[in-house]
């Protein structure tokens, strides 16, 4: 049976009558496929991707698997809709920090429409300093203290350079609040952002196999979903 995900924190949500993505019990995400190029080109993109052995495994493992397409109930009512089928990185997580991150200053693609670009210029407006932009993000404090996330989408994409940092920091401490007075202790920085096990450090291309990220050259921006789960 199909439902509304749990862990969603940016994008288009389903429910209320709206499209969006959906979850079943086995551990598979169904992203509904946008009707233009967009649609085809993310489908041609996990096909390639997913079928390439010259990607490594370190690289690789950073990316859900990919089960192809198929045609599925969709949330707004409109009846059977092509959907991608991808591996569900939350299923049967508990107690989820969650954040989604477009990095890149430049977030939209090659020959996009001039409306199109200043569309993704206003997304971010307050984020351009750091050369990326946090879309979404839900943080497990405590069984006391419960989840803290942001009031609404506009403002979390509003957030100033400052506020951002303090956001990263919180996402990765033990002691994260709703109260801003609190520093955060940055307890799990090195295990996510850096350090020689962290999960970050990982992206880095190993000696030796520095051509590996030459095959999919055209990578125009990144979106990244940090997970952290006790």
């Amino acid at each position: 049976m199909l439902k509304v995900p749990d862990h969603q924190v940016a994008g288009h949500k389903a429910g209320d009558g709206q499209l969006g993505p959906l979850v079943d019990d086995s551990g598979r995400f169904y992203k509904p496929l946008q009707g233009d190029e967009r649609g085809a080109n993310e489908v041609s993109f996990y096909m390639s991707f997913s079928s390439n052995t010259k990607i490594p495994d370190h690289f690789t493992r950073f990316f859900p698997k990919f089960d192809g397409t198929q045609l599925v109930e969709a949330s707004d009512g409109s009846g059977m809709q092509p959907h991608l089928v991808l591996q569900d990185l939350t299923f049967d997580c508990v107690n989820l920090s969650i954040m989604d991150i477009k990095i890149g200053s430049r977030t939209w693609p090659p020959h996009a429409h001039e409306d199109y670009v200043q569309k993704c210029l206003k997304r971010r407006i307050g984020q351009l300093q750091v050369f990326h932009r946090v879309s979404g993000a839900r943080i497990f404090g405590s069984s006391k203290v419960g989840y803290w996330e942001p009031k609404n989408k506009s403002s979390i994409q509003n957030l100033s350079a400052d506020e951002v940092k303090l956001l990263l920091k919180n996402f990765v401490s033990s002691n994260a609040s709703k109260e801003t007075q609190m520093k955060p202790d940055c307890a799990f920085a090195s295990a996510v952002y850096g350090g020689s096990t962290g999960e970050c450090i990982m992206w880095k291309e190993p000696p030796g196999q520095k051509a590996s990220l030459l095959i999919f050259p055209t990578f125009m921006k990144a979106r990244v979903l940090l997970t952290i789960t006790s």
